[in-house]
Formats: structure tokens, sequence, C-alpha cells
């Protein structure tokens, strides 16, 4: 936004709690806070020195801002959670990873229960247990206690009277009471239902005990097939009994620990699930964009962007550092709860020690993982030294940028570039090019439109810093045309730059390198290989995820939504033909009715939707 005059905007501000997006001259969202105040908030990038080194980079990149209101701390704080994922800015400390974990549900609102797997918790009277790390464990889980205590599988509304001509297979096999068939007193059924709830309670080894009973039994029968399966459901209860006992003055406390371990790159941050006073699992996260960043900003970004999505909340969290916003963050959690959630950070005693506990974990996984980060950055190495024999240049090229063409069914053409320096991807280099001068699905124009744009900003003294940075490598997806059009390219700048074309097979799966007119296939288990298709890869998913942000702003929301008659396929069509709402709103209905898929009658409905009075612009 060219014309956007940050001091003037800045006293349009109000002093509502709400959510501010710092953008750059790419509209790209780089940064994404919530505020109590906003004006006073978002004033302070501006008029404070007083930042860290990551923030100040941020500064510099901010071309406009925006920014949504909300009328509670509280909601401002969901909004920049949700609105963190789903940008995922350059400078935020970003949640790696967003699971949802299975629980198991006992539907005790019921005459008679069913017990079963969900992944969401709602407030309908009904028990849950959860959440588990293994999904498998849990279906298998359900499958035992299921049948061992007889429970309904089936969906229908029972009352105790007879809803079934005849019972199901699984009453047959003596898998089902059938209730369905009003021959279950209701408090039999619900002292079953008790065990089951007694054994997701902790109460594990009374089944664990009947199963190898079953399984001891089926070996002396010499039945090894059934001992095997009760030996695997023995397995599967053990899975999600694995706990450890601790010793914390409430013994049926819900509560998840929370340790974590920085690194230079990312942090680890481990959490423990405890349920009922046990160790039910635990599991960790990664986050990026942590420099300068304290551990207490981490644990900050960490209990917004996890807490926010989970579909469980514990009693009580129990942390190694006092966060800000302490208070905000329990609102928020009681809410969604629905009732008390206290965050703590014990200084001595049992928790104390149990946060150590998780926080070594936390470091362990951490230490593994830059283990991993080191030997892929040798492999790396090996392969751009390979690739620099194999080309014949004279250095390893440090710097790759490789370059992919798709469009959305033919009606909006996108270009992306990916950066690989040191053989490493460099996301924050990453650039992406909405197609401005070619019409229509044209691969060789639309590739030469994009390096023009890049190479010229990479030439322009004001230009981005790392814009300003010549690739030592141009890597094309494509083959002889597409590189044949990067090799003019570049030679119409004057410089030197080698460019490869990434050739692939009949199955769409990298298979070699197009250079100065020889395909060079390269072998499928050596390191360059891998470093090939890994750039080949990584380019054409960011042109799709593209793809999908434009896919969702103009080809499913377009103005011919608005045209009876007109669907979804009628829409792509004339679109594809005609290039442009803009282009399609001047055709005549002879030249409308040209576009496939259209007739007399549609055309006649489209010109005149453009045509009347108060549609004229």
């Amino acid at each position: 936004m060219d014309n956007f005059n940050i001091p003037e905007e800045l006293k349009k501000i109000p002093d509502n709690p709400g959510v501010y997006l710092m953008k750059n001259s790419f509209n790209d969202v780089i940064y994404v806070g919530k505020a109590k105040n906003l004006k006073r908030r978002v004033r302070q990038y501006f008029q404070s020195r007083n930042h860290s080194t990551k923030i100040e980079n941020m500064i510099k990149n901010i071309n406009y801002f925006e920014y949504i209101m909300t009328d509670t701390e509280v909601e401002a704080l969901i909004l920049e959670a949700n609105l963190i994922k789903k940008y995922m800015p350059k400078y935020n400390t970003l949640l790696r990873d967003d699971k949802q974990y299975p629980y198991i549900k006992i539907t005790t609102n019921e005459m008679y229960p069913r017990i079963m797997k969900v992944r969401q918790v709602k407030r309908d009277g009904c028990k849950y247990y959860g959440p588990y790390i293994s999904n498998y464990a849990v279906s298998e889980i359900i499958e035992i206690v299921g049948n061992l205590f007889k429970l309904r599988k089936c969906n229908m509304s029972l009352n105790g009277t007879k809803k079934c001509k005849r019972p199901c297979l699984n009453y047959h096999i003596n898998k089902c009471a059938a209730p369905c068939m009003g021959i279950v007193d209701k408090d039999v059924y619900r002292r079953e239902v008790d065990k089951v709830i007694g054994f997701l309670n902790g109460g594990g080894e009374n089944i664990i005990s009947t199963l190898k009973e079953s399984m001891i039994n089926a070996s002396k029968s010499l039945d090894f097939e059934l001992a095997a399966k009760y030996r695997d459901q023995i397995r599967s209860v053990e899975i999600i009994h694995e706990k450890q006992k601790i010793d914390v003055a409430t013994t049926n406390v819900d509560q998840d620990v929370i340790g974590t371990a920085i690194g230079i790159e990312e942090a680890c941050v481990q959490v423990f699930f405890i349920r009922n006073g046990k160790i039910m699992g635990r599991e960790h996260f990664l986050l990026t964009n942590i420099e300068n960043e304290t551990r207490e900003e981490i644990v900050t970004s960490f209990i917004t962007q996890f807490y926010t999505g989970t579909v469980y909340i514990p009693k009580e969290i129990l942390l190694e550092c006092e966060v800000d916003e302490k208070e905000l963050f329990e609102n928020l959690l009681t809410e969604k709860r629905g009732n008390k959630v206290t965050i703590k950070t014990p200084i001595k005693g049992e928790k104390n020690m149990l946060v150590k506990m998780v926080k070594k974990n936390a470091l362990e996984v951490l230490e593994k993982g830059s283990a991993r980060i080191k030997k892929e950055m040798e492999n790396s190495k090996i392969a751009i030294e390979a690739l620099k024999d194999l080309l014949e240049l004279k250095e390893a090229p440090y710097r790759i940028e490789a370059f992919d063409i798709s469009n959305i069914q033919g009606v909006e053409s996108v270009g992306s570039m990916v950066v690989f320096e040191n053989g490493m991807a460099s996301k924050s280099n990453y650039r992406r090019f909405k197609i401005k001068t070619v019409i229509g699905p044209d691969d060789y124009k639309s590739m030469e439109e994009v390096l023009e744009r890049r190479l010229n900003r990479g030439l322009s003294t004001d230009g981005e810093r790392s814009f300003n940075k010549i690739p030592d490598l141009m890597l094309i997806d494509g083959g002889k045309g597409q590189t044949g059009i990067a090799e003019r390219v570049v030679e119409n700048f004057g410089l030197n730059i080698p460019v490869c074309g990434m050739v692939k097979d009949d199955k769409h799966t990298t298979n070699g390198l197009l250079y100065k007119g020889v395909e060079i296939p390269l072998k499928r288990t050596s390191e360059v290989y891998k470093l090939v298709w890994k750039i080949q890869e990584e380019a054409h998913r960011f042109a799709i995820n593209y793809h999908r942000n434009l896919r969702d702003k103009t080809v499913f929301k377009s103005e011919l939504d608005n045209i009876k008659g007109v669907g979804e396929k009628r829409k792509i069509s004339l679109l594809r033909y005609f290039g442009s709402v803009n282009e399609i709103s001047k055709k005549t209905e002879n030249e409308l009715v040209k576009a496939p898929t259209m007739n007399i009658a549609i055309a006649k409905v489209v010109y005149n939707y453009f045509h009347e009075d108060n549609h004229k612009k």
C-alpha cells in the first residue's frame, strides 16, 4: 500500500482491545499481535527504540498495518492465535505442530451408554478420557472393553423397550448384550459401564488379568491364532495404561506439565498429560522464529497457540517460569473448560520436581533434533559439492534459487521462488509472484515475467536486501522450453548464472537435470538427487499454497457467483476463456456464448447482469 502514511494512520487507531497485523510491500502478513489498547501498543513499535533485533528487523519491513477491534482481551487472544495459525507470519514465534489428539467418550447421558473415539470434548453430560497419544491403541482399547463388557455399538435411541425384531450379529457372537431387544436390565448394563469407567480411571489390572487368562487358555487349547490376538490386546491395554505414578497432593487432579529447551534456531516444548494423578502420555512441540526471544516469551507463544486449538483443558497447568498476562490466560482457559483453571509455577516440592523432569525430556528431544539438523547440513554440503562437480562449475553453488509456474485450472497463473543456501532451505527468502502481464495459461511467458521481475529487483540499488543477492545457480521446474526461456532472460540481463531444468519422468518424479541442452540423469541414491528432489518439491508446494490463497479470493469468490445459472464449471470456463471478470463484462452475447459450457440463454443472463442500469460502472 504505497500511499499508506504511518504517522497519520497511528493517530486514527482506537483505544480498544484488539489484534494488529503488520504487512510488508508484498502484502504478506509478517507479524500478528494482540493488545489491551491498540493505539498504545502499535505506537510503541514506531516511537520506541527499545526493541529486540528481531522486532527491529520486522519494523524495517513494515509497509502498512491493519487492526481488528474486539470487545475483550480474551477475544483478542483467541483471534491472535487463529491469525497466527492462518498466516504463519515471519516474525512471530510459530508452533510447528498442531495435533488434535483422540479421546475416549462414554455416553453416560444415555440410558444404555456407548464407548467411542472422538476428537472434540463437549459439555453434553458424557464422560471423556484423554488426550491419548496413540490413535491405534485408543481404537484397540475401545474394541477390547466394548466387547469384553458387551457395550452396544449402534446409534439407536434406546429407552429400555424392544426396538428391533431381531438382534444384530454382535449379539450372536457374544459382543453385545442387545439392549435394543429390551432384554437387558438398565441397572445390570450400568454396572458393566461402571467397570469400563473404573478401567479408564486407572483400574486396568483386572482387564489385563482377564486377557492373560484367556491367552493362556487359548494356548493350552493349541489355538495359537486366538492366543496371539489376546497378546496384542494386552499390549494395547498396556500402551493406554503405561503410566508413571506420581506423588502429588491431589491424587485425582488433571494437569498439563510444560518444560522447555531453547536452541539456536528452534525451541522444544515438552508437555506431560496427567489425568487422575497419572501420566497418560507426553508429546513434544517445536517452535521456530525464536531469535532473541526469552523463555517467558516462548512459553507465552506456546500457550497462546496450543490451548486455543486443543479440545481439552486440564484443571491445572504447571510451568517452569512466570508468563505475562497470566490472569488473561486463566480467564480464557476457565471459560473454555467451564470451571476454574489455574496456571502455576512451582518453586519447590513434588510439582517442581515434575517440571524439572519434563524440562529434561525437552532438552533430550532438542539435542536429538540438533544432531539430526547437523547431519542434514553435512549431507547438504556434500550434495552441493557433488553438484558443482557434476555441472563443472568453478565454485559450489551457495545460493540456489528454484522457480515454478502453476495455474488454477488455467485461470490464475502464479510463480514461486524458493531459496536454498548452503544446501538448506532459506524460507525467509522465499518469494511468490502473481502473474500480471500474461492472460491465460502460458507457462513460457509467465516464467519470463517472473524471472525478469526477480532480476530487476536484484539489480535495483534500492531493492530488498535478500533480492540483491544474485543466485549462484537457477533451477527451473520444466523441460527445454522453460529452461530455454530462463537462459535467454539471464543472457539479456548480461549475467552469467548457470541455469538447469529439473526434469521429471512419466510419473512426475524428479529424474535428472537439463544443463546446456544436455539431460543429466541422477542416481536416486545420490545426495545430489535428494537435494534436487527436495528443492523441486518445495517449489511446487510453495506454489500450491499460493494457489489455495488465490483460489479462496478469486476463483471461488467471484462476482460471477451472483449471476443465476452460472455455476462453478461455467464460472471457471468464462474466466479461463476471457481472463477476468472485467473482460467478461465487456463482451456481447454472441461473444459470451463462445466460451465452453455456455449457451444462448445463459449468455443473455450474463450480458444483462453487467449491462443493467443498476450495475453500470
